[in-house]
């Protein structure tokens, strides 16, 4: 590991980092989009210098931004794309032509950076970054660059672009603390990227938060086009190594167009949808894609730790969901895929996260739970975990154990070829058994993306002490 790379990710961990904290301020005050537009202007406003697609949401953002950046690359543009977190390097969240921005690279750009950060007060840690990905999308002449929202929406860092297309994936619970305990109020949060003008592409939604979003486009004169009622979809069929769906605009339904993914899960086809509408967006505002690039981009699309089978006898399957949402699809495309005798579920989460809601739909398929923890600040110990576990459900077999390498092992050892492990709750503990199946089995290294890239010790101090503000 290069030192100028390592001494750039602590300059910017030096600074406040709500990405760490359990519980901190949501207000306008803290985050300050006046303050991020200063930043950025004393940098020379980077983020007017390439079209961007602007994508919230609470579950599915990431997936729909990778499948848009994967469509326009095959297209012929030049593409940024901008994500958080990350599964095993930071490198991950800044990328150009699908590849990581490569550690001198970053150093380099943090230098280029730090006379702004100096110039403008109470800079964070995330808005730091979002600047240096604006930044380096800037010099790196990108056409567009696809930019998935950090927090929330209306106060976050991304907040500042002015897009071509938004767009707006799966809504619901989620930072309830921050963003409201309703499905309205959060809705509403998330609506804050909807622009004046800039048309919004929106997934099925509750019906109050589709309300909420119909009135904030309609104030803001954006066109509303949503995926469900305005174009449709359908899945055809899917196995262990993708699916293939139909999309079709809802007034014309012999103009279906079949395609192909890798992303596996009935969740994935409504993502793909609305990607592939957010492509026909562009293309009416001059940014055309051919049809065959959308189908190779469609079908090259990764987006690595989101329902990936590890492996088979026994089926290993790693999934990033971190709200009951989420886990109610995760448990959905498991009995739609992965036929088995037992489940064996492996299981931590963020002390911040809906873990009653997780363990509510998870445990009553699993023959034994693993409760425990990854080294992220805000993780729930393994012993909150197997407690939440006890009181839902008593009698139910969970042992704790510390670390999720440990857990991969004994499941491993238990279970029979015709069983499931299961590993989720949070992307922090689905790295962690990514990189676990690395070492336990070396070979497989060349198709787990990025887990060679593993950075999760050279921050250690770091975390150490964050663990113990909290």
């Amino acid at each position: 590991m290069e030192p100028t790379y390592l001494s750039a990710l602590e300059y910017i961990y030096s600074f406040i980092d709500y990405e760490r904290k359990s519980r901190f301020p949501y207000s306008a005050t803290v985050f300050n989009l006046d303050r991020v537009r200063e930043f950025l202007h004393v940098m020379g406003d980077p983020q007017d210098s390439f079209h961007a697609v602007h994508i919230a949401g609470t579950k599915g953002k990431g997936s729909i931004a990778a499948i848009t950046e994967s469509v326009l690359r095959h297209g012929g543009y030049r593409t940024g794309l901008f994500t958080s977190p990350h599964l095993h390097t930071f490198r991950e969240r800044i990328r150009v032509n699908g590849e990581l921005i490569g550690r001198l690279e970053f150093a380099d750009l943090v230098e280029e950076v730090k006379p702004a950060v100096e110039a403008v007060p109470d800079v964070t840690t995330f808005e730091i970054i979002t600047g240096l990905a604006f930044r380096h999308f800037a010099d790196q002449n990108v056409d567009v660059a696809v930019l998935e929202v950090g927090l929330g929406g209306r106060l976050d860092a991304t907040n500042v672009v002015h897009p071509v297309v938004t767009a707006l994936a799966s809504l619901s619970y989620d930072h309830t603390e921050l963003l409201g305990h309703t499905i309205s109020l959060i809705a509403w949060e998330k609506a804050g990227i909807i622009k004046p003008g800039v048309p919004l592409i929106t997934g099925p939604q509750h019906r109050e938060a589709m309300e909420v979003v119909a009135d904030v486009c309609e104030s803001q004169g954006a066109n509303m086009i949503q995926v469900g009622r305005d174009w449709l979809y359908s899945q055809v069929n899917a196995g262990l190594d993708g699916q293939t769906f139909e999309v079709w605009p809802a007034e014309r339904p012999a103009d279906r167009d079949r395609l192909q993914i890798r992303l596996l899960g009935r969740h994935q086809v409504v993502n793909a949808a609305v990607a592939y509408v957010v492509v026909h967006e562009l293309g009416k505002r001059g940014i055309p894609v051919p049809e065959s690039a959308i189908h190779q981009g469609m079908e090259t699309a990764l987006w690595p730790g989101r329902f990936e089978i590890l492996g088979q006898q026994p089926f290993v399957v790693v999934d990033s969901a971190h709200n009951a949402d989420s886990a109610q699809k995760l448990q959905s495309a498991i009995e739609d895929l992965l036929p088995h005798q037992r489940m064996f579920l492996i299981f931590g989460a963020s002390r911040d996260k809906d873990i009653h809601g997780m363990l509510e739909t998870l445990v009553p398929g699993a023959a034994k739970v693993w409760a425990t923890h990854s080294h992220h600040p805000r993780a729930a110990s393994p012993e909150e975990v197997a407690s939440k576990v006890e009181e839902l459900f008593p009698g139910r077999e969970v042992t704790v154990v510390g670390e999720v390498w440990d857990a991969m092992s004994e499941a491993l050892d238990e279970a029979n070829p015709d069983d499931l492990i299961c590993v989720t709750g949070s992307i922090f503990v689905v790295a962690a058994a990514r990189e676990f199946w690395a070492h336990r089995f070396p070979a497989s290294v060349d198709n787990l993306l990025w887990v060679s890239e593993a950075e999760w010790d050279i921050l250690q101090k770091y975390r150490e002490a964050e663990v113990a503000k909290v």
